[in-house]
């Protein structure tokens, strides 16, 4: 075994890299029957970490 196959993360640690970089995830889906689109859904998110030094959007 290589020193990278031997080193373990916690799950927390993962996902604290994860929010201070900041996540995206985006997806559609779309449920058709004989070639007509019957329900669609479209995903965006963004999952970040708060920081106090970014100001509000909404003006606080």
């Amino acid at each position: 075994m290589t020193v990278v196959e031997r080193r373990e993360i916690a799950l927390v640690d993962l996902l604290d890299r994860l929010l201070a970089g900041g996540v995206v995830i985006k997806g559609d889906v779309t449920l058709r029957i004989a070639d007509v689109d019957l329900v669609r859904i479209d995903l965006n998110a963004l999952i970040s970490s708060v920081n106090s030094n970014v100001p509000s959007p909404f003006g606080d």
